[in-house]
């Protein structure tokens, strides 16, 4: 059973950035973020094959976070600029073990612990 350790969640301004990171115990094809704010369901971020394809932002994210990972440590992260309030939410990494499964949250085998991220006005 892969595991999925999650740090980097935090309190910040409307406007500042937080790094999410995501360690994973063993190699995975493909990896993700998803949050999930209070009363709303779970949705996608971002997520991106272990070979660099299939890399995938929902539209909120576009141009403001960047998902990338280091092969040599077996992480990944999400690089949040310019945040927003209505970006406060449970933040997940999540992983599977086939290419392209990390877009959709049906797909996804492993899911981290969760990490809250707060963003005030």
């Amino acid at each position: 059973q892969m595991k999925l350790v999650e740090s980097g969640g935090g309190s910040v301004q409307a406007g500042g950035s937080l790094r999410l990171s995501c360690t994973a115990s063993e190699y995975r094809y493909c990896m993700g973020w998803f949050r999930q704010a209070p009363g709303k369901e779970r949705e996608a971020v971002a997520s991106i094959d272990i070979n660099g394809g299939n890399m995938k932002y929902a539209d909120f994210a576009e141009g403001r976070f960047t998902i990338s990972h280091d092969n040599t440590k077996r992480v990944h992260y999400l690089q949040m600029n310019s945040l927003r309030p209505e970006d406060t939410a449970t933040y997940y990494c999540a992983a599977a073990r086939t290419y392209g499964a990390c877009a959709s949250s049906d797909n996804v085998r492993f899911w981290g612990q969760g990490t809250q991220v707060t963003v005030a006005a």
